[in-house]
């Protein structure tokens, strides 16, 4: 069974990423037992998400954002309680 930072890496290949980094950061919240808890006590509760993508082009900040929302729901749905989200734009590099 795939960890959920690899299921992450594979949703988001539907952006067609030009630059993808996805970074679990869980460890900084391990005092927090209800999200590990959500997670299955997996430690998968937590993620940074970097990205650019000519698909976010002419998009704005939150349309890029939803966009990436929308392909983690289920994710959200099975214990990932946070994701900062950090994304650009081909053209803005």
């Amino acid at each position: 069974m795939k960890n959920r930072e690899h299921r992450i890496i594979e949703k988001m290949q539907a952006l067609n990423p030009l630059s993808l980094e996805v970074k679990n950061d869980s460890d900084k919240h391990a005092g927090h037992v209800e999200h590990l808890g959500s997670a299955g006590f997996t430690g998968e509760t937590h993620y940074k998400l970097m990205m650019t993508s000519a698909d976010f082009n002419g998009k704005s900040r939150v349309d890029r954002q939803r966009m990436v929302m929308d392909l983690l729901k289920d994710e959200f749905s099975s214990g990932l309680h946070a994701l900062e989200i950090k994304v650009k734009a081909a053209d803005e590099v």
